[in-house]
């Protein structure tokens, strides 16, 4: 499974790629590249048959988050 994540260390901004057995690749991007970035990926909304975070975590559904 394929994780993007924004990150910052507080004088610039990154873009962090991770792969499963791989090293992560992080490099800097502004907040405009790492939005395309996201939408590549199919990771920026929901999409039918991919999983992601609004997939996984229910990001903009309404109600409660189920907890196990």
């Amino acid at each position: 499974m394929l994780l993007i994540r924004r990150m910052d260390d507080g004088k610039r901004s990154y873009t962090a790629i991770f792969l499963p057995g791989e090293p992560a690749h992080m490099f800097p991007t502004t907040d405009q590249e790492h939005a395309r970035i996201l939408q590549i990926y199919k990771q920026d909304r929901p999409h039918q048959d991919v999983i992601n975070d609004f997939s996984e975590y229910l990001i903009g559904q309404d109600g409660p988050a189920a907890i196990d």
